[in-house]
């Protein structure tokens, strides 16, 4: 019934965020919290390439996975129009095989809030672990669900440069305190001269995760030397649930 990130998701994606565009500083952090490290590094849930590109651009030597074909495609399409060929694999978040271990994996702006349950955040967090090198370490972005408001419905409108335009329907459905998820449907129509060309319906599930409690799930795992920052200042104890949280820990 429902796509995950698929064409007209990924097309708007591209269009409201571009190469290169910083999402309240996540780029540029990530880059200052990259500046010593010298091996590969892995972005988990890599999209179109909006945090790689130009991490590759500066130098690092990056790989990157997603389940999005469509994702992926733009990705692809991207990185060739600048003379990049990163190593991309389709694969799911929480079991993936790659042949490479990494001095680094992140997941910025919030990704690993989509893993929707309990049990496969945990398998993508060893996963992670069972692909570092020895000293190596995960950065990874977490949200709290401050402004959700269940029954809520919102509608946006893009006009694409090519003459059509894509609407955007974000209805909240629920918020699961027991389970900490929200879900969202959203439903994307593409039109030209005022006819339905496309359309696409995504369940936009994100789960939540209290601050300790990611803290120790990590120690669980036998991470070590766990540091949280938030706003993108590192080390700066969250403070503001509006504010995006940064985990940082080590092999």
């Amino acid at each position: 019934m429902f796509s995950y990130y698929g064409k007209l998701s990924t097309e708007l994606y591209d269009f409201t965020k571009p190469v290169g565009q910083s999402i309240d500083g996540d780029i540029e952090y990530y880059v200052e919290r990259l500046q010593n490290v010298e091996g590969k590094v892995l972005e988990a849930g890599v999209g179109s390439g909006r945090v790689m590109i130009p991490l590759l651009e500066k130098g690092f030597v990056v790989d990157g996975i997603d389940d999005s074909p469509y994702m992926l495609g733009s990705c692809r399409e991207r990185c060739a129009k600048r003379g990049l060929t990163p190593q991309l694999y389709e694969m799911r978040i929480e079991n993936f095989q790659l042949p490479d271990q990494y001095e680094a994996i992140i997941m910025p702006t919030g990704s690993f809030c989509l893993i929707d349950n309990h049990e496969d955040s945990i398998r993508a967090l060893t996963c992670f672990k069972s692909h570092l090198v020895p000293g190596g370490r995960i950065i990874i972005d977490l949200l709290l669900p401050n402004n959700f408001k269940a029954g809520e419905i919102t509608t946006e409108t893009f006009a694409l440069p090519n003459g059509e335009g894509i609407t955007m329907e974000s209805k909240s459905i629920e918020i699961d305190w027991v389970h900490q998820r929200t879900k969202t449907y959203l439903k994307y129509e593409k039109w030209k001269n005022g006819k339905l060309i496309d359309t696409e319906l995504q369940e936009f599930i994100l789960r939540w995760y209290g601050i300790e409690e990611f803290r120790l799930i990590l120690e669980q795992i036998g991470f070590r030397n766990i540091s949280c920052s938030s706003g993108y200042v590192y080390n700066k104890y969250p403070t503001n649930p509006k504010e995006v949280i940064t985990f940082e820990a080590y092999k």
